[in-house]
């Protein structure tokens, strides 16, 4: 006979995530108990409104609006953490810790903000938290970092990692390959494919909130990234240590100029070791056709991982979402409950091992796309190509871009050889105070 014969769980939070965990757990009882050796049995659900309506009907007693009542049963093993957020998520889940429960949670704010000091918490109680369900929602990438790559050195982690986002990019890389056709055709495309028609498109179908600025921001890829830093690296990576840009400002030119270059736009999460530290970033990029995350699209996630003894490996699926996510939440809760059944000690705890400088932005080298909106005018590239020149910068291609004779403007798209980020920001600067420049329109990176 196991060391236990029953797991008691208790749940904080039943909205979508936390109904399709119960739901999960009741409907699939008896093949939950065959895997695990024992039945898992849901003692209490803390919910906000009792009166709110729920996909999924509890047995009677197990709903409460007291929270204590989950963190204080000592017939509650396992304690489930989804209502998200850093408080008061923390405090109910450290006093879980401190009442001697498991914790399994979803929440990516809180595991990226203070998972560290969490973890070793609970090691040092001979407990454990599981949180699988933080990043990429049902895409194993947790356990694979925790365990199945720790015998590599961790070089590089690339990632679209954030499923409203990438529908949004998606969406406008469409509407440019429409228009980049139109124009081809010498047909004038409809000013249509910007940013809010697509946001606005996303969330109509439920894929972005009514807030989006998590999303759209990059604070919650920047979450998601400082966690599987942390993890791949064997450092402390904060959110706070990462640059972040959102998609806000891209515009349809931008993805039809991409397309006509041999590129897509993605919003990538990045951290890789450079010069003896870190460089960890969340932004909108310039990717090769050819690379394996450029078709990586709609609300789908990948994530790309390179170890010294792996190479490349590839994780991709759906990386949001009330089924994904109570996926890995329900498979972390089995995992927790048959070391349990079986008697077994928590496992070893893989938290930071040393203190890997996180370098900043100013540091990378990449080859960059700029979109300069100028006058049209003769001597305008020799100005710019000048500008660029003196801090090191070289130009691999340029083209002028929609002249407007009215206006007496054009764009010219220039794409550089790479160069330091220090050095190209400060050029950018330069060219944008030229008398012959209104504006540097777009400026991002090419990956890859």
């Amino acid at each position: 006979m196991g060391a236990k014969e029953e797991i008691g769980v208790g749940l904080i939070g039943l909205g979508v995530v936390g109904g399709g965990v119960a739901n999960a757990l009741l409907e699939r009882r008896d093949y939950f108990a065959r895997q695990v050796g024992a039945p898992l049995v849901v003692r209490r659900a803390a919910v906000r409104d009792l009166s709110k309506p729920r996909s999924v009907e509890l047995p009677a007693g197990v709903l409460t609006n007291d929270v204590r009542q989950v963190l204080e049963d000592p017939a509650i093993d396992i304690v489930v953490e989804v209502i998200g957020g850093e408080e008061p998520a923390g405090g109910f889940i450290r006093a879980a810790l401190a009442a001697g429960k498991h914790v399994v949670t979803a929440n990516k704010e809180l595991i990226a903000k203070a998972g560290p000091e969490l973890l070793a918490d609970a090691h040092a109680r001979g407990l454990d938290i599981l949180f699988e369900a933080s990043v990429g929602g049902g895409i194993p990438l947790i356990a694979p970092l925790r365990r199945d790559l720790l015998a590599n050195r961790i070089d590089s982690i690339r990632a679209i990692i954030n499923g409203t986002t990438n529908y949004i990019l998606t969406s406008m890389a469409r509407e440019g390959a429409a228009a980049e056709a139109l124009s081809s055709q010498g047909i004038e495309p409809p000013a249509r494919g910007g940013y809010h028609e697509a946001l606005a498109a996303a969330q109509d179908l439920g894929y972005a909130e009514p807030d989006p600025t998590n999303d759209v921001e990059g604070f919650d890829a920047a979450y998601k990234l400082a966690i599987m830093a942390s993890l791949g690296f064997r450092t402390r990576v904060r959110p706070s240590d990462i640059a972040i840009e959102g998609i806000t400002k891209l515009t349809p030119q931008d993805f039809r100029y991409a397309s006509e270059l041999g590129y897509v736009i993605k919003l990538l999460a990045i951290a890789e070791r450079r010069g003896g530290g870190i460089l960890a970033r969340v932004a909108p990029a310039f990717l090769p056709q050819s690379e394996p995350l450029a078709k990586v699209d709609g609300v789908y996630n990948g994530v790309q991982i390179n170890g010294d003894l792996t190479g490349t490996v590839l994780f991709m699926g759906r990386g949001a979402g009330a089924e994904p996510t109570s996926s890995a939440v329900v498979a972390d809760l089995l995992d927790l409950a048959h070391s349990l059944v079986a008697g077994a000690r928590e496992r070893k705890y893989w938290g930071p091992e040393g203190d890997t400088p996180v370098l900043g932005l100013e540091q990378l080298e990449t080859r960059y796309y700029l979109r300069v909106t100028v006058s049209d005018s003769p001597g305008v590239l020799a100005q710019i190509a000048r500008a660029l020149g003196d801090h090191g910068v070289s130009i691999a291609a340029v083209n002028q871009k929609e002249a407007d004779a009215g206006a007496r403007t054009a764009e010219l798209v220039i794409m550089t050889h790479r160069a330091r980020e220090g050095a190209m920001r400060a050029a950018c600067a330069e060219i944008a105070a030229l008398p012959v420049v209104q504006a540097v329109s777009s400026f991002l990176r090419v990956e890859g």
